[in-house]
């Protein structure tokens, strides 16, 4: 990937400094991450078993985002599991890190990155699960200019869709095992 974060390593919150100090989102934070339950599979083993060593996820996230609400708590599990070294970078505090690795050009949070001992980015995921992202990337592929005088509302149409897709319970959580799992699995 070419962008080397050692600079960074180090500067971020532990996950439990992150949910100590956030100031919104909090209870349902807590919420998702002690819904969080394995999914059927070998995916426990793997995580639990998996050993490679100076691998360091460094997180680009915000209290105030929903899909960093939804998503991170997955992650910090997926961390724990997997004894991989983790911070979370605020992104306002970070922005020129945030600014490496945009979506779309905007910054869409949150960004899971994974780093070798020296730094080095190794691995990528984020802002959402790919299935639930999907009505997005149509969205941004199809209505190019932002200043089109439908832009705002067919935005909200792929935002209920992304909604529908993350759905009310924890079946979107194992979308995020699967692919956290692949890129593990490939560095």
């Amino acid at each position: 990937m070419g962008v080397n974060l050692v600079q960074k390593m180090g500067q971020g919150l532990s996950p439990e400094q992150f949910v100590a100090n956030m100031t919104r989102n909090q209870e349902q934070f807590v919420q998702w991450y002690d819904q969080f339950a394995w999914p059927e599979g070998a995916s426990r083993t793997f995580f639990e078993n998996y050993r490679t060593p100076g691998v360091h996820c460094v997180i680009i996230a915000a209290d105030w985002c929903g899909d960093v609400v939804r998503n991170i708590p997955v992650v910090f599990r997926l961390m724990e599991a997997a004894h991989i070294p983790t911070e979370v970078l605020i992104m306002e505090e970070h922005l020129e890190t945030m600014d490496q690795f945009l979506t779309f050009g905007g910054r869409s949070i949150p960004v899971v990155l994974f780093l070798d001992g020296e730094g080095g980015v190794i691995g990528r995921w984020g802002p959402r699960p790919t299935y639930v992202q999907e009505p997005m990337v149509t969205f941004k592929s199809e209505n190019p200019d932002r200043e089109a005088p439908d832009y705002q509302d067919k935005l909200a149409v792929a935002r209920q869709e992304i909604m529908r897709r993350y759905g009310t319970d924890t079946g979107y959580q194992r979308l995020i095992v699967e692919e956290i799992k692949q890129i593990l699995q490939d560095i």
